[in-house]
């Protein structure tokens, strides 16, 4: 296992960073801050709180230190979260700011969640090494490590090269100009860039035998997986989905399932192990 662990501390506030560092190097999951509430500490066994209360101050240093002190990365953030150096995701709660009906940014906020990105090489071995995958999991489930493993597997074994549309730097984050987590010796890896654009690049430029992204959640994503399909290309892929009788029921997945870009989905499991079943229409 392996962690980004020096960019997590970076964004911790003084006066919690001993304690994150000693509780939490190797079992953290997820460091919760709710002001006027005692820092909460979530572990694979539990949770743990930290002396003291959350204030105002503390959650605007971490947003600060997490996008580096840039007022408009600071305000720009309509999907509810920021994601840091490191590939560890901040998400936001607070007061909601609406333009045209649609969420603008979240402002006055009043709780933090920071889910701390880990990497377990070898988790994904037992999967088929050619074929799509589509990988199913609820919020903080393991979908991200397990396709960061599948990619790798792929990448070094597997034939013909991976391409990943890393949308949000979660997958293969970097730090100081070095990658966090290894990605493969066929691995070629497009960041920040959405999924749709992405994937018409990728297959344009680099000529992948596979395409990696995480989390298809709209329609416009499912419409670029398509266009990967009809290239013939396979794919591999994170949803969210308690289950596959849940994701046959989403609409959103429609065209996906009617066009049976997967047949195969890899469940993940309350403690992040992962099962094999079909998706049958």
């Amino acid at each position: 296992m392996t962690c980004a662990w020096q960019p997590l501390l970076n964004i911790m506030p003084p006066l919690l960073r001993a304690d994150v560092d000693r509780f939490g190097r190797d079992e953290l999951l997820e460091l919760r801050l709710r002001i006027g509430m005692q820092p909460e500490m979530v572990m694979q066994d539990g949770s743990k709180y930290l002396s003291g209360l959350v204030t105002q101050d503390v959650l605007q240093f971490v947003i600060n230190a997490a996008c580096r002190y840039s007022p408009w990365t600071a305000t720009t953030s309509a999907d509810g979260y920021i994601t840091t150096r490191g590939g560890h995701r901040i998400g936001l709660c607070g007061e909601v700011t609406l333009r045209n009906g649609t969420m603008a940014d979240v402002k006055r906020i009043t709780s933090l969640c920071i889910r701390v990105a880990r990497d377990f090489p070898g988790i994904g071995k037992r999967a088929a090494m050619t074929g799509s995958l589509l990988i199913l999991g609820r919020p903080s489930s393991g979908k991200t490590t397990l396709l960061r493993d599948l990619i790798r597997i792929r990448s070094d074994g597997g034939e013909g090269s991976v391409a990943v549309v890393d949308e949000r730097g979660e997958l293969f984050p970097s730090y100081q100009g070095a990658a966090c987590f290894p990605p493969g010796r066929r691995t070629d890896i497009l960041s920040g860039c959405p999924k749709r654009e992405g994937i018409s690049l990728l297959l344009r430029t680099m000529g992948p035998a596979t395409i990696a992204v995480d989390e298809i959640t709209a329609q416009e994503d499912c419409a670029a997986v398509l266009q990967a399909l009809w290239c013939g290309v396979d794919l591999l892929a994170t949803a969210h989905a308690g289950s596959v009788a849940d994701f046959m029921l989403r609409p959103v997945y429609k065209p996906l399932i009617e066009s049976k870009v997967f047949t195969t989905a890899l469940v993940m499991q309350p403690d992040k192990n992962w099962r094999e079943e079909q998706l049958t229409i």
